[in-house]
């Protein structure tokens, strides 16, 4: 890794810099909480609409369908074609419309 810099000055890296943003993910055989990392000004579905195949999760629980725990991990590669919905944890609501 390092920092280069242009005849003007300015400075390229090869880091990018993102924001971790907490979300809920249904999959076709699980539910997943985690972090999905956003580039500063770009929204949850910029992100979920590039072209890389895999949404690359970080601190994930994995739950299957019933809820059930069935595991945790420090990161996890889900497959885009297996995205049912996404939501950020920061807007869920409950039925009686309370967090």
């Amino acid at each position: 890794m390092g920092i280069y810099f242009d005849e003007k000055g300015k400075f390229f890296t090869d880091v990018i810099s993102k924001e971790a943003v907490q979300v809920i993910i249904q999959t076709t055989t699980n539910r997943v909480r985690g972090r999905l990392h956003v580039r500063p000004g770009h929204r949850l579905k910029d992100e979920i609409n590039q072209s890389e195949l895999f949404l690359a999760i970080t601190d994930a629980t994995v739950y299957d369908l019933s809820g059930q725990l069935l595991y945790q991990t420090e990161f996890l590669a889900i497959n885009r074609e297996h995205l049912v919905w996404l939501l950020p944890e920061d807007q869920r609501k409950t039925q009686g419309g309370e967090e």
